[in-house]
């Protein structure tokens, strides 16, 4: 989700000026090989997707946001290569025989103001995220923390969580049950530490510039200028800082793909994820690249809507899209039609199967059953015209989906008129975390590697249900694979698998497709560090090679 441009380009990039840059290159692949020679010094410059949404930890809810705190903030844990947790603030962590007790030990680390990180800027920060006050959408990932969701719930003071800063080098964290990916939760964004101190003299400016921050990342946050562009630059009073080789990260907002690819090919910028116009044009050069990821599109169906909230209409529009050609005209990335809301290749069972292979393929398009269950919905509704409004960014891409999406279900489904909206992404975010929205395009990546990352979305009490959905059977579920059975595997797998059938049974959701990523990236970056959990890049061990 990157987008940037050069140093001297940077300081006056306008509209004007991207406008040429996109004008005069008539050869394509070989500007790009022309602009493969490394630079003099360790930058490299990126684009990026949109404006920073946030910079608050607890209020980070999209991978922008995210993308930018794992690489300014650290938590106990980082995640590395390989989606493997790494220490990170944490020198080590002891861990009781029942697993329900962490007991992190802090190495010596500081804030980009000189001021030490310790064991009280964790507390600090889970507390403030659980606290109901803060209105953190991420709160319930702290749920398996001693009494976390009793405060949450305004039961029990916010001092009674679940963990205690014993001195300035060691936390303890006290769980309600063994979870098998807490390590991984630690390097999420709504984990990262925040210096209480600071915050409070900060007042409602904390977050909004960068003179209103500080950080204990490997770089820092700098020359922001909104909607436009901003760079990281390496932070000196990081503890690990004679690893990070890169001194400056550009980055630049570009939603015009198209002017995306062609910054690229000018040299001004040295990664770009390609969208099918441009996959088979740069297929054949040697910077082109393939991977495979585990993020889920989807449209949320909002039922609010009285036309959404009668279950044949929702099953009518999962039904009535043509998903696989949509991954191979307007993706063409290696994309692939979703078969569930849990992804292929993520998550195996106790045997070592994967959860996706085991569940089917439980959205299949099928437009005559579409119909079928369209038929029904108008007569429950009593109605023979429905008007929908779909929700998108206001991106490129974003666009071509809408118009995609809007084409199939119109033509499928006699009577309905889908009016398109799309936003900017901080605007569409806004809309769908109020639920201000009809269908909404979304998307959603793993916080660790368990099918529950996904399935706990739809609960009746979870944050992240927009849309209302409620389903007794599919809570019970839900509750027991996150309790009583949380040391039975084989059950706790099965149980996720009924939830999954159920949820989709319903319509509750219509899962797109899987998400694929072909992109070009300078043959001279090595190290740059990808990942599915909470944002797509590390740049720590990124450095630019001769």
């Amino acid at each position: 989700m990157k987008k940037k441009v050069v140093p001297v380009v940077a300081s006056v990039l306008g509209a004007s000026l991207l406008l040429t840059a996109c004008g005069g290159n008539k050869d394509n692949a070989s500007g790009a090989k022309a602009n493969d020679k490394a630079p003099d010094k360790q930058a490299i410059n990126l684009s990026f997707a949109s404006e920073i949404p946030t910079m608050d930890v607890a209020k980070a809810t999209d991978g922008e946001s995210m993308n930018v705190m794992r690489n300014v903030f650290e938590g106990l844990y980082a995640m590395g290569e390989d989606n493997k947790p790494v220490p990170g603030v944490a020198e080590s962590v002891d861990i009781s025989p029942d697993k329900t007790k962490y007991t992190f030990h802090l190495r010596d680390s500081k804030w980009s103001n000189g001021t030490p990180v310790t064991a009280k800027d964790f507390a600090f920060a889970w507390q403030r995220a659980v606290n109901p006050d803060t209105a953190a959408e991420y709160a319930f990932l702290f749920f398996d923390i001693k009494n976390a969701k009793q405060i949450n719930q305004k039961q029990l003071p916010i001092d009674q969580l679940g963990v205690k800063a014993v001195d300035d080098k060691t936390l303890e964290v006290q769980l309600d049950r063994p979870v098998p990916y807490f390590l991984s939760l630690t390097t999420f964004s709504t984990f990262l530490p925040i210096n209480e101190e600071y915050l409070k003299s900060q007042g409602d400016k904390y977050g909004l510039e960068t003179n209103h921050l500080i950080y204990n990342g490997a770089f820092t946050l700098d020359n922001w200028k909104h909607e436009q562009s901003f760079q990281l630059k390496k932070n000196p009073n990081y503890w690990d800082a004679k690893t990070v080789k890169l001194e400056e990260i550009n980055f630049n907002v570009v939603k015009d793909k198209s002017t995306e690819v062609n910054l690229y090919d000018s040299g001004q910028i040295d990664r770009v994820a390609l969208t099918a116009e441009f996959v088979d044009k740069y297929k054949s050069d040697p910077n082109f690249k393939e991977r495979a990821e585990v993020g889920i599109q989807f449209l949320r169906l909002n039922q609010k809507n009285e036309t959404l909230k009668n279950q044949h209409a929702r099953l009518a529009i999962n039904g009535a899209m043509n998903k696989k050609a949509y991954v191979e005209t307007i993706l063409n990335n290696g994309a692939v039609p979703a078969e569930g809301m849990v992804p292929a290749k993520f998550a195996k069972s106790p045997e070592g199967n994967d959860f996706r292979k085991e569940n089917g393929n439980l959205v299949k398009d099928d437009v005559k059953t579409a119909k079928e269950n369209w038929k029904k919905a108008k007569q429950e509704l009593g109605t023979d015209k429905v008007t929908i409004e779909l929700l998108t960014s206001d991106n490129a891409l974003a666009k071509k989906t809408g118009e995609y999406l809007k084409g199939e279900l119109e033509k499928n489904l006699d009577g309905l008129t889908v009016n398109l909206k799309p936003q900017p992404r901080k605007q569409q975010l806004k809309l769908l975390l109020s639920g201000d929205y009809e269908i909404g395009i979304d998307g959603w990546g793993p916080d660790f590697a368990d099918p529950i990352t996904f399935l706990d979305l739809f609960t009746t009490d979870s944050a992240y249900n927009f849309d209302k959905y409620s389903n007794k059977e599919y809570d019970e579920l839900i509750h027991k694979v996150k309790t009583d059975l949380a040391g039975d595997e084989k059950a706790r797998f099965e149980a996720m698998k009924q939830a999954e059938k159920i949820l989709l049974q319903d319509g509750a959701v219509a899962p797109l497709y899987q998400q694929g990523r072909s992109y070009l990236q300078r043959s001279f970056i090595k190290g740059l560090v990808t990942t599915d959990f909470g944002g797509e890049f590390n740049y720590k061990w990124t450095e630019v090679t001769k």
